[in-house]
């Protein structure tokens, strides 16, 4: 049974609107024919002034992209353009927004804080239009889901088949989204995705506002050592003789939270551990090949791809386990692990939250066969 960060949910809190709100005869909207409506700001002194929901589209795709060049292509638009309407946001909210360093662009303070207030409008909007168009039968709720590329095949075919059992049940429409989650699920808070599957470093309650969540299992990674090293005779080996030798992992962008945890750990017992990048490319096969080959002892690590303690104590590693004079064995004690989780934003309609419900009911991982015949294929995730 899934676990929840909040076992019993609670309905989100309706916003209290009044319909007696003075009207001011010196504010203006004006409408463009093809233009959405403007969102009223509190006006300077001077003109009145708004901001439309472009600027914010905008805005947010400058920060995300991290310069103008790059927004301006994901947003079909010319880059004066562009740079324009960013301009203009500035001199609505009376205060700079962004600033032009020689890294590249950064956002004020002010900037900041218009950003987080931007995703939250704009995805309200999103959905709320998505309403309408389903009120109209114009079509289906949308859930928009990311999955990181290298979660373990298990694991990914029993989420994502549940879910789209859970939405089709619910009459709702699954957008896919392959990307990396950081341990953050900045995606998420972001609203650049309404849920996503991913590793949890830290307990669910250290998650940040307004995340929730739903843990699955506990999964741990696959250790591969020389089969010349004390630890392949034995079957295990500990974090001590781990973090003594060099390790391939990562790179690092696939799975930051995993990643940036695990060196932690490591370094608990070797305060200079630092993990070595695969070679040329995210393979199993030729990692292994180039620990055995190495100079000095030599392991691999991959990412999280077995259920934490489901591996058995050997004492003599069958054929099948051994590949390129390495040898795959067991870490002591369950010192590296992640949690596997549906992690959403809290604010997300009700109808799409259940379906996440449903979908983590119906998500029960097994443990893999340690028969050597399922093998990772990406080092990282």
């Amino acid at each position: 049974m899934a676990q929840s960060k909040h076992p019993a949910y609670g309905a989100p809190s309706k916003l209290a609107m009044s319909e007696d709100l003075p009207l001011r005869e010196d504010r203006r909207t004006i409408m463009k024919q093809g233009q959405v409506d403007l969102v009223g700001l509190p006006e300077p002194a001077g003109a009145p002034q708004a901001i439309e929901l472009r600027h914010l589209r905008y805005f947010t795709a400058v920060a995300d992209a991290g310069s103008f060049t790059h927004a301006a292509e994901r947003m079909f638009i010319a880059q004066p353009t562009l740079s324009q309407q960013i301009r203009r946001l500035e001199e609505i909210v009376g205060t700079p927004l962004l600033q032009r360093r020689r890294e590249g662009l950064q956002l004020t303070p002010a900037g900041t804080v218009l950003l987080d207030a931007s995703r939250t409008v704009l995805s309200l909007v999103d959905h709320e239009v998505n309403r309408t168009r389903q009120a109209a039968g114009l079509g289906r709720p949308r859930l928009r889901v990311v999955v990181p590329p290298g979660l373990p095949d298990a694991l990914a075919v029993e989420a994502t088949s549940a879910l789209r059992l859970a939405a089709a049940a619910a009459d709702v429409e699954i957008a896919w989204l392959e990307a990396p989650l950081d341990a953050e699920f900045s995606l998420i808070r972001q609203r650049r995705a309404d849920a996503g599957l991913g590793w949890l470093t830290a307990s669910p309650e250290a998650l940040p506002t307004p995340l929730d969540v739903i843990s699955l299992g506990d999964f741990e990674p696959d250790v591969w050592v020389p089969s010349q090293h004390p630890a392949a005779r034995r079957g295990t080996i500990s974090l001590d003789e781990l973090a003594r030798m060099d390790v391939i992992h990562g790179p690092r962008r696939l799975e930051p939270g995993t990643y940036d945890a695990w060196t932690r750990a490591l370094r608990t017992v070797n305060p200079r551990f630092e993990f070595t990048d695969p070679p040329l490319r995210h393979s199993l096969p030729m990692a292994l090949a180039f620990a055995a080959t190495a100079d000095r002892p030599t392991a691999v690590l991959t990412g999280p791809g077995v259920i934490a303690g489901s591996r058995p104590g050997l004492i003599r590693m069958p054929r099948t386990m051994v590949s390129q004079d390495m040898v795959l064995v067991g870490l002591e004690h369950h010192p590296l692990t992640a949690t596997a989780a549906v992690v959403w934003n809290g604010d997300l309609p009700r109808p799409l939250q259940q379906v996440l419900f449903d979908a983590a009911d119906g998500v029960a991982p097994s443990a893999p066969t340690r028969t050597g015949e399922r093998e990772p294929v990406a080092i990282g995730l």
